[in-house]
């Protein structure tokens, strides 16, 4: 095991933070001035480094290009009033990291080599944790092939890496979203389960369509039938129905999101019902036409909670109620970010101080 003293650490010559507007940031645009960097090869993975954000060299030959051999997770940091660093869920995330990555044939990586690394790279890239408020550090590991060959099989080499930026809300207005029943996200058997690169490459053509229509989103639907709800575009998805909290039960077609199973934690915390189970689409919009949809939201770590204001279904766009009446996400919201904040207690033990 590659133990943390080990971590070799080369830092920038000059911090690009005084030219970054830390009020307007477009997510995923502005990069923090290190990364953490980590090769597996000879069936293990070798001493990792830190390294001032650049690029990488890669053959042309790398089958994660040809064959998409390639992963990644999110999560994020924040900044407590106090100054502490509160990372949100990181054990959860790389969890699910070597679950993709077995579905992948790529190799697990090590939870305390993880965790050192990730606590050593926040340190050193403190500065960069914005503090305003609906701000945070996003983290992004990912794991690539990196071996020099032509041929469908798994690599003997990979690449393992961390990189953070700093960002504001992923949307900033409640959501226009379509029913997609034409294109298919990912079907049972697959590796929708899986955070895996070519998931979201197949979901960009449909997204650019609905864009074109005037959508934010789409809503996923089960590539057999497009009879029952999956999850959304960069979200799982949720729905409040005569006070009761419904979402997709979880299938290798869908992504086991880390905010999904806080929020339901949550919701059982209040004593709300909770229903994990195949969501119809005819439900949902009788739900919606009769008054009785109250709540309609995505959540991700990018997203966190992000409200559908709209959901276009087959040519139609049914109108929910007015964001502000939504008392049930908007109460998840403000308590997933005083816990991911340090404003009240964390009694899950979801937080890591760094």
């Amino acid at each position: 095991m590659v133990e943390s003293q080990q971590i070799q650490i080369k830092k920038i010559t000059q911090s690009r933070l005084p030219e970054v507007d830390m009020v307007n940031l477009e997510f995923g645009q502005t990069f923090s001035d290190h990364m953490y960097v980590a090769d597996y090869a000879n069936n293990e993975w070798q001493a990792p480094h830190i390294v001032p954000f650049g690029d990488f060299s890669l053959s042309p030959a790398n089958p994660a290009l040809h064959y998409g051999q390639a992963l990644f997770e999110g999560l994020k940091a924040y900044k407590a009033d106090n100054g502490d660093i509160l990372i949100f869920r990181p054990e959860a995330n790389l969890g699910r990291l070597n679950l993709s990555a077995d579905r992948l044939c790529m190799p697990a990586y090590l939870e305390e080599t993880f965790m050192e690394g990730l606590k050593e790279l926040l340190r050193i890239d403190a500065d960069w944790i914005p503090s305003a408020p609906g701000s945070s550090l996003y983290i992004r590991p990912f794991m690539f092939a990196t071996g020099e060959f032509l041929g469908v099989k798994p690599s003997d080499t990979y690449k393992f890496a961390i990189i953070t930026c700093p960002v504001n809300a992923y949307y900033s207005m409640p959501l226009r979203v379509k029913i997609e029943e034409q294109y298919a996200r990912a079907v049972e058997g697959g590796f929708g389960y899986a955070k895996a690169a070519g998931n979201y490459a197949g979901s960009l053509y449909p997204a650019k369509k609905a864009a074109e229509e005037g959508y934010h989103q789409l809503l996923w639907t089960d590539g057999k039938t497009h009879e029952y709800f999956e999850e959304s575009g960069t979200m799982n998805l949720m729905f409040v129905i005569n006070d009761t909290l419904l979402t997709p039960a979880l299938s290798t077609s869908i992504l086991a999101g880390v905010t999904r199973d806080s929020i339901l934690t949550l919701a059982r915390d209040r004593g709300m019902k909770v229903e994990e189970r195949k969501i119809a689409v005819a439900e949902v919009v009788e739900a919606a036409q009769n008054n009785t949809l109250q709540e309609a939201f995505g959540c991700g770590t990018a997203a966190v909670i992000s409200q559908i204001a709209t959901i276009g279904y087959r040519g139609n766009d049914l109108q929910l109620p007015p964001v502000e009446s939504r008392k049930y996400s908007l109460a998840f919201a403000q308590e997933l970010n005083d816990i991911r904040t340090g404003k009240t207690a964390d009694k899950h033990g979801w937080i890591v101080k760094v």
